[in-house]
């Protein structure tokens, strides 16, 4: 606070001894320079390069985003063009082989002699073995002639081998004859096996063979990457009495049809199965060898040797996983596919390599078999990264020719602040004429003043000339905004804003001739029940409007409020100084402080505002107005402490003593109520909203004894002392009338930040 009475006689003195030097030196020095870059400054040409800068990014965001947008588009449809006709062809090819399979079941001699060798006497009797009906000279003739029933299908349709099962799975016939006799319980067909005995025909999807079989190079081994298609056999009553599978191998048409599926440089199609892994060849073997994804041997292919994992990062640029392969997550595209789902992502996602891709996927269920086709991101968006590259050497050219012209700025701007100095000390702004100093805080300086030509008393805030930036602009500008949008009556009105030619930022509010809470209780001690409800119901007029527009005051405190005679009526309350409100929506709030940082006054914030500043709302409004209204009876504030660390830890954690047992005589339940639910710690258990508060206060006995005719006797025996003290709106921190304590000066500013804490 400051003690105005002696402030405005220094002041006066000082104006007298200091005022005609400034000026003298605007018209001399800083003058003739003003004159002589008068017109740089009034073109501001300077500002030109960099709105260059601005508008080159503008359009290079909108223009990048266009393209981004379009090419996702395209490579959208493509990949999902492409994804489409290798499924279509795939499926085409899946549902020959069952049909292929289902013609040579469904053939007359062939189910002939199927019913001989299920009818063979050592199978019916159940005493046969392996090697028995391996061995046994008839059943070798009637698998003699199933082979020969097969072999034109096996030749025409490149099929590499046949099996004849019957419902126990056990092998009757096949073209190895290791295989007879055996049970074949290969996991990754088990399920498919019950499904061809129900009735359906299936391909199965690549696995590993568990006999020896030959490979793509002619070599015999066991674990070769080999198909089934798998057909029901079925006696005259139509009964499922055996099954015959047919081999395929799927480096012919199988992986050939997926590989026909690529965009550019780094696109492939591939199958997988349910377990996430890849039932084709990839076309870069090569380059899995070398990232050690499949072993480095002659016989090595990426069919049945990759699991779509995900690494967690790039194995092409040196990463290297922390866990076994087994243990990594699948990647998204291949967990949502074997959920069922289709998709497209061309946003990226990290491919079995962890490299970014843009991919398409399907998910055909009947053969329990996945389909993606993808191209890497970098190469998918190559054009993209060619107009990035070529903007920011644009970018970097405008910067440097920004810098050049900004340095030289600086000069200018040096001479400008020491003009409007020099403007401020003429006590000329615009259309009005200062007169006295009111007020100053952290922002902005306040002086009475008068228009020229309505001659009515104003009260003009000034930008401080030594802060202007343009977080300070911004925020000044939101303050006036703001206020300018609240017309309650007991809310500061604004008359005018403006910028004078020498770039003060300035706005005119109302003169309120009176004096603050601060001042009325330090000056006039404790207030009685009737008028502090009269003031507080006032004060939750102003803050109701607020709120109902979205803002949160977040600086209500005694000296932020006025007390004077308007319109003919005494006891008039105005909410002065919105520099630090807050917009509930965020997405329209302009930040003017950091996430979390302290904002207020300590000795009036509620708890949340000090925990969390993010989550204050209107109830922390009114946890403010508790502590006025505890101060407005008491003359004391919530809790006594030492500094304001422990101020803002009893705020939190201590409930103040009721102002009752604070000043030692009764009050009104209702009114000690209302202003104790005010201060309670939660929200939640505070009134929710300005208008509740007022509808508790005015439950009072007390609250309509504060009669006019109490208030003029109250104003008439104390105007004349407070038009001595020559009180005003105040600005920031400080507001008219008498020295406050020094406890009440440290911890009764508004701050913000987190310094004032350390």
């Amino acid at each position: 606070m400051i003690d105005f009475k002696s402030f405005l006689s220094r002041s006066s003195r000082g104006r007298q001894s200091h005022a005609p030097a400034h000026l003298s030196f605007a018209r001399s020095r800083v003058g003739r320079t003003i004159s002589r870059t008068g017109l740089l400054l009034k073109k501001q040409l300077w500002v030109f390069p960099l709105l260059a800068v601005v508008g080159f990014l503008i359009v290079h965001l909108f223009v990048r985003e266009a393209i981004e947008s379009t090419m996702k588009q395209n490579l959208s449809s493509q990949l999902e063009a492409l994804l489409k006709t290798e499924a279509a062809m795939l499926e085409t090819w899946l549902k020959i082989q069952e049909s292929n399979a289902v013609q040579h079941a469904n053939d007359q001699d062939f189910r002939e002699d199927v019913y001989k060798l299920l009818d063979f006497p050592s199978l019916t009797s159940g005493s046969s073995s392996p090697e028995a009906l391996s061995t046994n000279a008839e059943a070798a003739a009637l698998r003699e002639s199933l082979r020969k029933d097969l072999q034109p299908a096996l030749t025409a349709h490149r099929y590499e081998g046949f099996a004849i099962l019957d419902r126990t799975r056990t092998v009757l016939a096949s073209d190895q004859t290791a295989l007879i006799g055996q049970t074949y319980s290969a996991i990754e067909v088990e399920r498919l096996l019950e499904r061809v005995l129900s009735g359906e025909t299936v391909v199965t999807t690549p696995f590993p063979s568990q006999s020896v079989i030959r490979d793509e190079r002619g070599v015999m081994r066991a674990g070769v990457p080999t198909m089934w298609v798998l057909a029901p056999i079925r006696d005259p009553s139509y009964q499922v009495v055996a099954i015959l599978g047919l081999r395929i191998r799927p480096d012919r048409e199988f992986t050939r049809i997926l590989q026909l599926g690529q965009i550019g440089e780094t696109g492939e199609t591939y199958a997988f199965d349910r377990n996430g892994r890849m039932v084709s060849n990839s076309r870069f073997d090569d380059l899995l060898i070398l990232l050690g994804i499949i072993p480095d041997t002659d016989d090595s292919r990426s069919i049945l040797n990759v699991q779509l994992r995900d690494p967690g990062g790039d194995l092409t640029k040196g990463y290297r996983p922390t866990k076994r392969r087994s243990e990594l997550p699948l990647t998204p595209m291949a967990a949502d596919a074997i959920q069922g789902h289709s998709g497209v992502d061309v946003d990226g996602r990290a491919d079995y390599r962890g490299v970014q891709v843009v991919t398409a996927w399907t998910w055909l269920p009947r053969y329990e078999l996945g389909i993606s086709t993808k191209i890497d991101a970098e190469e998918a968006f190559r054009p993209l990264t060619i107009l990035r590259r070529t903007f920011w050497a644009l970018m970097v050219l405008l910067i440097l020719a920004a810098i050049a012209i900004f340095i030289f700025t600086l000069i200018l701007a040096r001479l400008r602040r020491e003009a409007q100095k020099a403007a401020i000390d003429s006590k000329k702004l615009g259309q009005y004429t200062l007169e006295t100093k009111l007020g100053s805080g952290g922002m902005g300086v306040v002086y009475k003043g008068r228009h020229a030509v309505l001659r009515r008393m104003t009260a003009i805030k000034l930008l401080n000339v030594d802060k202007v930036n343009d977080s300070s602009i911004e925020r000044f500008e939101r303050e006036v905004q703001i206020t300018s949008q609240l017309n309650n009556p007991n809310t500061v009105a604004i008359y005018d804003y403006g910028r004078t030619e020498e770039g003060i930022f300035y706005y005119a509010m109302e003169y309120i001739e009176g004096i603050d809470l601060q001042v009325l209780v330090d000056k006039y001690g404790p207030q009685s029940e009737a008028r502090t409800i009269h003031i507080l119901r006032q004060i939750c007029g102003s803050l109701f409007e607020a709120h109902s527009l979205g803002l949160v005051h977040r600086d209500i405190k005694p000296a932020n409020v006025m007390l004077a005679r308007r319109g003919g009526e005494p006891d008039v309350a105005k909410v002065l100084d919105f520099g630090l409100v807050k917009a509930l929506d965020n997405r329209t709030s302009t930040q003017q402080t950091a996430a979390n940082s302290l904002t207020g006054t300590p000795l009036y914030m509620s708890p949340e505002a000090i925990q969390t500043p993010d989550s204050v709302d209107p109830r922390s409004d009114l946890y403010a107005v508790g502590a006025v209204g505890y101060f407005l009876l008491t003359g004391k504030n919530l809790f006594d402490t030492e500094n304001i660390v422990e101020l803002c830890q009893a705020q939190v954690s201590r409930s103040p003593i009721p102002p009752s047992e604070r000043i030692g005589r009764e009050l009104s339940p209702e009114l000690e109520g209302a202003i104790m639910s005010c201060l309670e710690k939660s929200p939640a258990r505070r009134p929710q909203t300005a208008r509740d508060l007022s509808q508790l206060l005015f439950r009072s006995p007390a609250a309509l004894k504060w009669s006019v005719e109490e208030a003029d006797h109250w104003w008439g025996r104390h105007e004349r002392g407070l038009a001595a003290d020559e009180g005003g709106p105040a600005s920031g921190n400080h507001s008219g009338g008498a020295k406050t304590t020094p406890r009440a000066a440290d911890y009764g500013q508004t701050v913000v930040g987190q310094t004032d804490l350390e």
